[in-house]
């Protein structure tokens, strides 16, 4: 392990963008499938790997839903969420906000109780086990209706008070956020957060219309932001925090070689941009992959990385109180690994 490695292991850290059924490796996807009796579309492990080379964001959307459809009981979803922290924990995360989409399974006859039990039961696993803080972020899939996205809130309410935020993902390009307006408003009136997808395939326009619209607490992605000064200024000044997937971007062709990927100029631009996995299971990497990958071809110093970090803590949805604390942990792991 070289010295950048061993210094991105350790590293405090917050993961703000993890969509926990991405994080679905083939060997548990084999594990579930026969567990409950279920054929899948592969044969090998090394099958399910070979078709992770996507052009775009349809072709891993159509691999993504056929995977999760494995995910059938709150055990399935609580070993799906356990073997997420574990990685996570290894790779210096010691608070996780994770995503989950209940439409994926409640559309095919899986109950909201048994998906969000089992992922809570496993988010209670991890602050046991590694000291880690974790909140939970539901999705709206974006490709449904509105009217779709009420019915999940309302099926979601005898949960809101252990539910952070609510989300929006899946098919950006037609699907604009103006399309849920009404769904983010009912949110927002129930005390949830609300963080988009917004920016990544999707225009500038669609930053815009998170922020101005549905007064996102947060935008996810956001890469494209960069093509207009003027929102560049405008998320810098309002310390808007972007949750930015590098493999993600990588693997679904949003930046063709990470030689060319925008993180470090979107820092130095005043953006509180956050490093993050996204679907790692399929884009190659989990958060620490993400951090190395993108020091090296970039050649991000430690004051990038280290920035990177803070702002995964500032721009956690957490209260003010917990995130001093986990600051504190990330200046006591400065302090005691001083270059020289």
């Amino acid at each position: 392990m070289t010295d950048l490695d061993s210094f991105i292991s350790g590293l405090p850290k917050a993961e703000l963008h993890l969509h926990i059924e991405g994080s679905l490796e083939p060997e548990l996807m084999f594990s579930l499938a026969e567990r409950n009796g279920l054929a899948i579309p592969y044969a090998t492990v090394e099958e399910v790997r070979a078709a992770y080379a996507f052009s775009n964001l349809q072709d891993f959307l159509d691999i993504y839903y056929a995977g999760a459809a494995v995910l059938c009981t709150r055990q399935d979803f609580h070993d799906l969420a356990a073997a997420y922290f574990a990685r996570a924990a290894a790779d210096g995360v010691i608070h996780a906000e994770i995503m989950f989409d209940p439409q994926t399974h409640t559309d095919r006859g899986i109950a909201f109780a048994e998906v969000i039990e089992g992922l809570l039961s496993a988010m209670a696993d991890a602050r046991a086990k590694f000291g880690m803080t974790t909140e939970l972020i539901l999705c709206f899939l974006r490709h449904l209706s509105e009217e779709a996205a009420f019915a999940t809130l309302a099926e979601a309410e005898p949960w809101l008070d252990r539910i952070t935020a609510v989300g929006l993902d899946s098919s950006e390009v037609g699907h604009p956020p103006a399309k849920f307006a009404g769904v983010f408003a009912a949110a927002r009136q129930k005390g949830l957060k609300i963080t988009l997808h917004a920016g990544e395939e999707g225009p500038p326009a669609y930053v815009y219309e998170a922020l101005d619209l549905i007064g996102a607490d947060r935008i996810d992605h956001g890469n494209r932001a960069m093509e207009d000064p003027g929102l560049v200024q405008r998320l810098s000044s309002e310390e808007v925090t972007l949750t930015v997937c590098p493999l993600s971007n990588l693997k679904l062709c949003v930046v063709d070689d990470l030689a060319n990927h925008p993180i470090d100029r979107m820092l130095e631009a005043g953006l509180k941009a956050t490093l993050n996995s996204d679907d790692p299971a399929y884009f190659g990497g989990y958060v620490g992959d993400n951090y190395r990958a993108v020091a090296r071809a970039r050649g991000l110093g430690r004051e990038h990385l280290v920035m990177l970090a803070r702002n995964s803590f500032t721009g956690s949805f957490l209260p003010p109180e917990q995130i001093a604390v986990h600051l504190s942990k990330l200046d006591a792991f400065l302090a005691a690994h001083e270059p020289g």
